[in-house]
């Protein structure tokens, strides 16, 4: 029985530190909690941080997209533009200056090339329908919004009947507006047209 009490209390004091320890396990879990919270807004406070170094990326590129366009507006309004022109304006039959001939002006295949020496055609008639022979025909001419003239010297070099004469030596090496300018001295008198050409 002495031996039983000796066991006991030699158990009993080898558990006592266990069981002071455990007085101390809220503490520990509560410190433990405490940590866990703390690494917690650690994380928090990274990826918060994380997130405002990506919006200033995105604001940055947004900003700099916006100062893109703007340049781009910029140059775009500020260069030259061919203006839109009526259907009346690019016309390629139209009566002379004084309303003495009836002219239509044409390129000889139907099709206007630019960077290409072409011939064109230029058909003079009256009022009345008659075509008009033997016509002087001096050519000038260029672009207005660049204020250059014509790369070339067309000329009248062929009559070919009832009114049409064919105009060499016609050639446009950019797009735009272009301006021939034509003045016509016949029997009937002298006049003038000109024709718009848009590329």
């Amino acid at each position: 029985m002495h031996k039983t009490k000796t066991r006991c209390c030699s158990f009993l004091r080898r558990a006592a530190p266990c069981l002071a320890a455990a007085d101390f396990a809220p503490d520990a879990f509560s410190q433990l909690r405490g940590g866990m919270r703390s690494a917690q807004r650690d994380v928090i406070s990274e990826r918060g941080t994380g997130l405002a170094s990506l919006w200033r990326y995105v604001l940055a590129g947004l900003g700099l997209a916006a100062l893109l366009a703007g340049v781009l507006a910029a140059v775009y309004l500020t260069a030259p533009q061919a203006p839109q022109r009526a259907g009346s304006e690019i016309a390629r039959s139209k009566k002379t200056a004084n309303g003495l001939f009836v002219a239509r002006f044409e390129p000889e295949r139907g099709v206007v090339r630019q960077g290409e020496l072409q011939s064109w055609l230029l058909t003079l008639k009256t009022d009345a329908g008659t075509p008009v022979e033997g016509a002087a025909i001096a050519i000038s001419g260029g672009m207005p919004q660049h204020r250059h003239g014509l790369p070339t010297s067309p000329q009248a070099t062929d009559y070919l009947g009832d009114g049409c004469y064919r105009i060499d030596g016609v050639k446009f090496t950019m797009s735009g507006l272009w301006q021939l300018h034509f003045a016509i001295s016949a029997a009937a008198g002298s006049d003038t047209v000109v024709f718009n050409v848009l590329l």
